[in-house]
């Protein structure tokens, strides 16, 4: 179905999507709402940003009972922060359904009131895995025996984090004929033991994002050279415009410094990372939420989940060990039709990676800043050569080729072009070297037939 019109909603759950402006599904909302309708167990394979929230949250819309006082559904999120993210949509619903009740469950929310709060049990609940729980399975105050849908989102993350067991044990307490989605970016090893577990004749939805072929996103290599990437990104930082600027550190250590070097030259930040305590991550959260900072300071893992809108520019401080989290960075820019720049600070230790990643077809510009100038720079991975070596220079025409969109086995195609050209190479210098002996011993026999 191309259209929401094409869906025989019923009257709320079309007054929901049009709450949301909503008109084309996109691709994960339009291959996973028909199977969740049917009651299918769903396994959603797709990145932040491709509306797999409603793809969730409009179905669960046309299943809800409002009149019945009792959990129907459960939304497990790994962080706090996405759990809030996630309530902070669904509660959208109770704009149409005012007898809806919906509840977030998480921790820095005083025990004692949510306990208490829970004499009435909530239609929908949002919460992070450690806290369903504590308050179904220890406190007995939450009665998710009659849950009939769980979704367990950003499950790699929740298995990253090591709270997969705490939603292992909250499941394995549910009906048997419970429904089960699960959406994950990833799906690693002891995941797939976990899906396999619960969700019995799952469909699996895989939505390949384009976001390393996207034309909109220009890709652009700075090097460090003498300077850190803390050093670089200040230098940088005054010669770029962003509406949003997204700025990536490989580690909550490097962030934190990061962020307060900005601090210190009097720039507006917002950090995002797993070392900031529950009242600092409630305030980065309601400051993105209000689009008054420019730059936002994250780590890979802690970025995840967050739908920042406006995003022009993001930059790399250096590479991740990981191919795919460089390409989730770059794809927070260039959304909803708009250009965006992936400037990526780099030194030596960083050029297996973006070997690797132009491989996969990201093409790299090679820029600077000279005077306060952008200038173009020679291709990445050029190197002089001398201009009387004529065999450099052939290795050099082999080795600088355009490496996008690139046949497999190109590598080794080209490795034996070279070894190819360096026999050539050799056999012509050990002719001509055999040439020159063969000339000084016939120049030789001539000065002993003169002697005689």
């Amino acid at each position: 179905m191309n259209k929401f019109t094409d869906y025989q909603f019923k009257p709320n759950t079309k007054k929901f999507i049009e709450l949301n402006q909503f008109t084309t599904p996109t691709p994960i909302q339009q291959k996973v709402i028909p199977l969740i309708l049917k009651n299918k167990n769903v396994i959603g394979i797709a990145e932040t940003g491709t509306g797999k929230t409603h793809a969730f949250l409009i179905p669960i819309m046309e299943k809800i009972d409002s009149s019945k006082n009792e959990v129907q559904v459960v939304i497990s999120a790994p962080t706090r922060e996405l759990a809030l993210q996630i309530y902070t949509r669904a509660k959208e619903m109770q704009e149409i359904d005012k007898d809806l009740d919906i509840r977030l469950i998480t921790g820095g929310i005083e025990k004692t009131k949510m306990t208490a709060s829970l004499k009435k049990q909530p239609h929908i609940v949002v919460a992070t895995p450690g806290r369903l729980k504590d308050l179904f399975i220890n406190e007995k105050v939450l009665r998710l025996d009659t849950v009939k849908l769980f979704v367990v989102d950003e499950a790699d993350m929740t298995l990253e984090f090591g709270f997969l067991e705490d939603v292992d044990v909250v499941a394995g307490k549910m009906r048997k004929d419970l429904q089960m989605l699960s959406f994950s970016a990833t799906i690693p090893q002891q995941l797939q033991l976990f899906l396999k577990k619960y969700m019995t004749n799952a469909t699996t939805i895989h939505i390949n994002q384009k976001q390393l072929t996207n034309a909109k996103i220009e890709h652009i290599l700075v090097p460090c050279k003498h300077l850190t990437y803390q050093e670089k990104l200040l230098e940088i930082i005054g010669n770029i415009t962003p509406y949003v600027c997204l700025i990536f550190a490989n580690t909550r250590k490097i962030a934190s410094e990061v962020a307060q070097s900005l601090r210190d030259k009097q720039i507006k930040v917002i950090e995002l990372h797993g070392d900031l305590q529950a009242r600092e991550r409630k305030i980065a959260m309601k400051n993105i939420m209000s689009d008054e900072n420019n730059f936002i300071v994250a780590t890979d893992i802690a970025a995840r989940g967050f739908d920042i809108d406006g995003v022009s520019h993001v930059i790399s401080l250096g590479f991740p060990n990981d191919a795919k989290f460089y390409v989730h960075r770059s794809g927070r820019t260039a959304r909803s039709h708009r250009d965006g720049v992936c400037i990526a600070l780099y030194n030596e230790k960083d050029n297996a990676m973006i070997k690797e990643l132009q491989i996969k077809g990201i093409g790299f510009k090679h820029q600077d800043l000279k005077n306060g100038q952008w200038v173009e720079l020679n291709k990445y991975g050029y190197k002089r050569v001398k201009k009387d070596d004529p065999l450099e220079k052939e290795i050099a025409k082999i080795v600088q080729r355009k490496t996008t969109k690139v046949k497999p086995g190109y590598k080794v195609k080209r490795n034996a072009e070279i070894t190819k050209l360096k026999r050539k190479a050799k056999r012509a210098m050990i002719q001509a070297s055999i040439k020159e002996q063969q000339k000084a011993k016939a120049k030789a026999r001539q000065l002993e037939r003169g002697k005689n």
